[in-house]
């Protein structure tokens, strides 16, 4: 519960920061769609970078407030080493998506390098 609150703290700061940017902007009638949304109002399947639901088994190793810090350190421009997710910085693992090939994190299961489709798949764990 702990880890979990932590977390939380740090996700409604960052998230009243982008309110009241977005407020003065609206304010001063030039309000604009940031590009790309901040992590926290991207669905669960919008875009590769999503974490650790195809594969249960991996799962980022750092504490969720770590996660948390990290995806707020990428969206302000932070180029971090290793996975977004679990900073693991070992080889990618490829997984087939049935045409072409996907790098996933080893840690976690993060997509870092999509289809060359452009379409999402969904990956069964390896067993």
């Amino acid at each position: 519960m702990e880890e979990l609150y932590e977390a939380r703290v740090l996700w409604l700061a960052r998230a009243e920061e982008y309110a009241a940017h977005h407020r003065a902007e609206k304010r001063a009638g030039r309000r604009t769609v940031v590009n790309p949304r901040p992590w926290w109002l991207r669905s669960w399947w919008e875009g590769p970078n999503r974490a650790c639901y195809e594969d249960l088994v991996r799962h980022p190793s750092l504490r969720l407030p770590e996660c948390v810090r990290r995806q707020n350190a990428i969206l302000d421009g932070a180029d971090l080493p290793g996975c977004p997710a679990c900073a693991d910085e070992r080889p990618l693992v490829s997984n087939s998506s049935g045409h072409g090939r996907v790098e996933l994190c080893r840690g976690c299961a993060w997509v870092l390098a999509p289809c060359p489709c452009g379409q999402r798949h969904r990956f069964a764990p390896e067993t």
